[in-house]
């Protein structure tokens, strides 16, 4: 008896220890930020095909090339965050090194992006 109770304990494990994994962190925000064509795409889950493509939500950040998640987020007290972000780019290749992105707010319903490798994204306004 006591060997089925650690096997049914294992087997548990097992299949809850995914779930853990699939946690990510998430930006205290209401909606969807993005420029015209991130806008549309929050709006109707169509991709216009645009290089130009901006989106910012509460879980990632998607671009026309590639899809970043947050593995953590720190508030700054300028009323912006700090997020460590994971990227997979377009085609499924293999996600990259995490790296900084620092979110600041660039007016009531808008934020602009600066990643650590010296670019910045946006304004990003909220999605309407």
């Amino acid at each position: 008896m006591r060997c089925a109770g650690l096997l049914l304990l294992l087997a548990l494990l097992v299949w809850t220890a995914p779930l853990g994994a699939a946690i990510a962190a998430e930006l205290p925000i209401k909606g969807s930020y993005g420029n015209k064509d991130g806008c549309d795409y929050a709006m109707t889950g169509e991709s216009t095909g645009s290089d130009n493509f901006f989106l910012l939500t509460s879980e990632a950040v998607t671009t026309a090339s590639a899809y970043c998640t947050f593995k953590s987020v720190h508030e700054d007290a300028d009323d912006g965050f700090t997020v460590t972000a994971s990227c997979e780019e377009e085609g499924g290749n293999e996600e990259q090194a995490p790296f900084e992105i620092d979110i600041d707010r660039a007016g009531p319903d808008s934020y602009v992006l600066k990643i650590d490798d010296g670019s910045t994204w946006g304004p990003l306004a909220l999605c309407r």
